[in-house]
Order: structure tokens, then C-alpha cells, then sequence
């Protein structure tokens, strides 16, 4: 199977057409999500007076909290469904840049970043592709940490405004140890997360 998929094209193009199609195909949960959020926002004030009204009694908060949810028609956890259904096709992803084989004459795109330096060394065209790939991974997370931190809500708990915004550079992190093949489709990936949230949560 992984040979096939690397045996279509050059294997660059492969997974930027495997990332395009798999951002397209979950692109409906993308939409979910964004009408999600707009309806949390949307009930924010009444959780908050919920929160007030049932303070001393969390089980029945909780139970208000999920009706709440069920009345508008969304569930405590719909936010997290991209993300969920990304998992399979990461995997493959991660699976085609670490095969033995799969990559065989493509050998900066079968590498991390360590093992490039080792290989071709610091003043080569491997490394310096590999490390715009990250710094603009790092540019695409810089932008999503800010635009995140803009729409949380104000009755966020300070421990998940500190936290949420920061979790946009683990691509960035994953990617400095990942291979360069895994990293293109973070890149890509990202991006397109990115912006997702600038056309969707506008």
C-alpha cells in the first residue's frame, strides 16, 4: 500500500495532494465546528449564570451544562471531531516518512532534521529547505496562537487561556523530530487549519 501511494509521483507531490484531498474531505466537520463555536458563544452567558445558580452543586451543573448543549443541538465534545478524524491519515503520513523502503532515493524527505545535519551537514540545500519548513510552520502556529488567544471567551479559565494559545506551536515542536516528509504535511496542513479559522470564524 505505501509503495503504491509513493510509486504515483514524486513523493513531495504525493503528500501535498494526500494533504489538500484529506483537509477537503473533513472540511464539513471544519464547518461543524466553526457553527459550534458560534453557538458556545452564543450560550456563554447563560452557562455563566448556571455556573452562579449551581455553584454549590456541580453534578447538577453538569447536568444543566450537557442539556444546554443537547437544546441547541451540539455536543460538550464537537469541538474536538477534526482533530479526531485527522488521527488515521497522520498516521499514514507518519507511517510512508519512516518506512525502510518508501522513500528510497528521496532521502531528505525520509530524514529529520538531526539526521540531515549528519548527512548533508548545515550548509547544504537539505537543511535549509528543511528549516524554512519549520520556520514557516512557526510563522503559520505564531499566527493561529494570535488569532486564538483574540476569540477566547472572557469566562475562560486563566490556566486554558495561558495554554490553548501555546498549543498551536506543537506542530512546530512535532516537526523538529519528525521527517522532513511528516513536516511538509504538518505544513500544509497547519496552513489550511489556519485558514479555515480566518473564512469560518470571521
Amino acid at each position: 500500500m505505501i509503495e503504491f501511494i509513493t510509486g504515483l509521483a514524486h513523493p513531495a507531490i504525493v503528500i501535498v495532494v494526500f494533504t489538500l484531498a484529506v483537509r477537503l474531505m473533513i472540511l464539513p466537520l471544519a464547518i461543524r465546528q466553526a457553527r459550534v463555536s458560534k453557538i458556545r458563544q452564543k450560550l456563554a452567558p447563560r452557562l455563566k449564570q448556571l455556573q452562579k445558580r449551581y455553584a454549590k452543586n456541580p453534578e447538577r451543573l453538569q447536568k444543566e451544562i450537557t442539556a444546554a448543549h443537547a437544546q441547541e443541538g451540539i455536543s460538550v465534545f464537537a469541538g474536538f471531531l477534526p482533530a479526531l478524524a485527522q488521527l488515521p491519515f497522520m498516521w499514514l503520513m507518519y507511517r510512508v516518512a519512516t518506512h525502510p523502503t518508501a522513500l528510497v532515493g528521496y532521502d531528505p524527505l525520509g530524514l529529520n532534521l538531526s539526521a540531515v545535519v549528519v548527512n548533508f551537514g548545515l550548509i547544504s540545500w537539505p537543511f535549509w529547505v528543511f528549516a524554512a519548513m519549520i520556520l514557516a510552520i512557526i510563522v503559520v502556529a505564531w499566527l493561529t496562537s494570535r488569532r486564538v488567544k483574540a476569540k477566547l471567551p472572557e469566562d475562560q479559565p486563566e490556566m486554558m487561556r495561558k495554554m490553548l494559545p501555546l498549543m498551536a506551536y506543537g506542530a512546530a515542536a512535532a516537526a523538529l523530530f519528525l521527517p522532513m516528509a511528516a513536516g511538509l504535511y504538518l505544513l500544509i496542513s497547519t496552513t489550511w487549519s489556519y485558514a479555515e479559522r480566518v473564512v469560518l470564524y470571521s
